[in-house]
């Protein structure tokens, strides 16, 4: 490893599986992936943190809601603290709500039915972690593979995700036009991710891992990745 190459850690647990996708990407990317485990209580001195994809503890109880307790998300949550990037990805999007580093909940899909396609997203802000460099405006094509993506929150607290333009990422057609057609889970506001405060904590629906290969489709995840190991860099 180079003196200044990000090290970004990927968290495994029971039930992850896109783990290894998360930290190939990390490296097609030139940063430096290094395996975390659930059971953990040391992130390894890592730059940046990655909860990925997956079925944690099989979901049981709802989604997320037992990992939220693994013993590595104390010092997630302390890193967080710190203001160290952590981006949560499908069910680690899940968990970081579950685990109050972001607000609101993902529910079962409108439709009741698991959705994988590749998406658009329009990027909604430059302030954080996944976006900086990026204009809001731009529209990324990137996949979604889900069952329980829809999300929600209280109106008071959707009215103040809003407000404090804590909205990353919307699910919109291909011209970035948002309507019912391409909210693929029914989520309030069109919302495919949102960020905290500080904007060093992200959380999205869709998969940037399985977006950063030009060889297997689309590349949308690119931008996120380059994002994300600059952020890191910066502390490195």
């Amino acid at each position: 490893m180079s003196a200044g190459t990000p090290r970004v850690g990927v968290v495994t647990f029971p039930g992850s599986l896109d783990d290894r996708d998360a930290l190939r990407a990390v490296a097609l990317m030139g940063g430096d992936g290094v395996p975390l485990w659930h059971g953990d209580r040391d992130l390894r001195g890592v730059d940046a943190v990655i909860l990925p994809g997956g079925f944690s503890y099989g979901d049981y109880l709802r989604t997320g809601a037992l990992a939220r307790f693994a013993p590595i998300m104390e010092e997630v949550r302390a890193f967080a603290g710190r203001g160290g990037p952590v981006v949560g990805i499908c069910n680690g999007f899940q968990i970081l709500c579950e685990a109050g580093l972001l607000s609101g909940a993902l529910i079962r899909n409108r439709q009741l039915r698991f959705v994988c396609r590749f998406v658009d997203v329009r990027v909604e802000t430059s302030l954080s972690t996944l976006t900086e460099g990026l204009v809001p405006g731009e529209v990324l094509r990137i996949p979604v593979k889900h069952g329980e993506g829809q999300f929600v929150a209280r109106p008071d607290e959707l009215a103040r995700i809003e407000a404090e333009a804590l909205v990353t990422f919307r699910y919109c057609g291909p011209g970035g036009e948002l309507d019912d057609e391409h909210n693929v889970n029914g989520s309030a506001g069109w919302i495919a991710g949102i960020r905290s405060p500080q904007g060093n904590v992200v959380g999205l629906m869709p998969h940037p891992e399985h977006a950063v290969d030009p060889d297997v489709g689309p590349t949308g995840g690119q931008p996120l990745f380059a994002s994300l190991l600059t952020y890191a860099l910066a502390r490195v």
